[in-house]
């Protein structure tokens, strides 16, 4: 099943909107699913039609399209707890503003509405992000955390999310939740307890990532099968596992990326454990038709060789079609 297939824009913030989008044609990407840092995107100015339509313009002389927009700085913010230097570091000067923790997450809420309205303005019908996580510091439950506080997270997720989307809804959007670590859902169950927080609203997605399925022992491939219903935007990202010599750890000891005693490491796709066959196949299966986006991220790697390769990789791969008809109805022709 043909897909477009995309260059997720975020690690490649450094560089101006133009040079990635001239990057991306030249090496024969469809399109981009645009960060909302850098330059390559102000979602504030999502009422400016001059601005829309430089952006367009860019995508355009470069033979792109726009498939997704992506705002996973911003919505971190939004629940999470605390908030501290991390976020001071990734945000923009408007939504950090004095530093107020409270003040923070409701200016962040605001960018996130902004969001959904800048991509129906570029006729965009999916945001990939994150949510941020007022619990996610439970995690390793020491010390004991009661059920109530863990309730209590999915409660405020709920509360501060549920207003957002319902800006989601008012101009045509949805929002592609990147399942990952640090997010109110990170895994299969915390995926379920997410959609049943807010009341399974059609305005909430999920956007598959096996990389981060891949380290926590997760089958991403099942994961695509139980919330089919549920995807809305595909990551083509990988994960290699080095967890065999008894001494790397799972949670990989604050160790930077690439190096050799992490217990996992991004790698550039199809250079790790994903079983991405086994996925293309179910994405066949589900009838999933949206964009595959490489969000290239490898230490080890210079990413101007490792994004037209993964692109390569990814193509080859998406041309498989299911079959018209069962391999076994030719015993029955006459």
């Amino acid at each position: 099943m043909a897909r477009p297939i995309t260059l997720f824009t975020g690690q490649w913030a450094d560089l101006p909107f133009e040079e990635v989008a001239r990057l991306a044609g030249e090496w024969g990407y469809d399109g981009l699913e645009i960060a909302c840092w850098g330059d390559h995107l102000d979602v504030t100015r999502w009422d400016d039609a001059a601005y829309v339509r430089s952006r367009r313009d860019i995508l355009e002389r470069n033979g792109l399209q726009a498939f997704a927009i992506a705002n996973h700085l911003g919505g971190q913010a939004v629940c999470d707890d605390p908030i501290d230097q991390r976020h001071r570091d990734i945000l923009s000067d408007r939504v950090w503003g004095d530093g107020d923790a409270e003040g923070v997450r409701r200016r962040a809420a605001e960018g996130m509405k902004d969001t959904a309205r800048m991509a129906a303005k570029l006729g965009v019908g999916t945001v990939t992000g994150f949510t941020g996580s007022s619990i996610w510091k439970y995690v390793a439950m020491f010390p004991p955390a009661s059920q109530d506080m863990v309730d209590a997270g999915y409660e405020d997720f709920a509360r501060r999310w549920n207003p957002i989307l319902d800006v989601f809804d008012e101009v045509g959007v949805r929002f592609a939740h990147e399942v990952h670590p640090s997010e109110i859902a990170y895994d299969y169950w915390t995926t379920r307890l997410a959609l049943e927080a807010i009341g399974h609203r059609e305005a909430f997605g999920l956007n598959w990532d096996p990389s981060h399925m891949v380290w926590q022992d997760l089958d991403p491939v099942s994961f695509l099968w139980d919330f089919r219903d549920r995807i809305l935007h595909v990551h083509c990202k990988d994960t290699k596992k080095r967890l065999g010599n008894g001494r790397n750890g799972r949670l990989s000891s604050h160790l930077a990326w690439a190096d050799p005693r992490r217990g996992w490491d991004f790698i550039s796709t199809g250079h790790g454990d994903v079983p991405w066959e086994d996925a293309f196949r179910m994405l066949n299966a589900i009838g999933y038709a949206g964009p595959l986006s490489v969000e290239w991220e490898d230490a080890g790697m210079d990413r101007l060789v490792g994004a037209p390769e993964a692109l390569a990789f990814v193509r080859r791969l998406s041309t498989y079609e299911p079959a018209a008809a069962a391999f076994d109805a030719a015993f029955s022709a006459r």
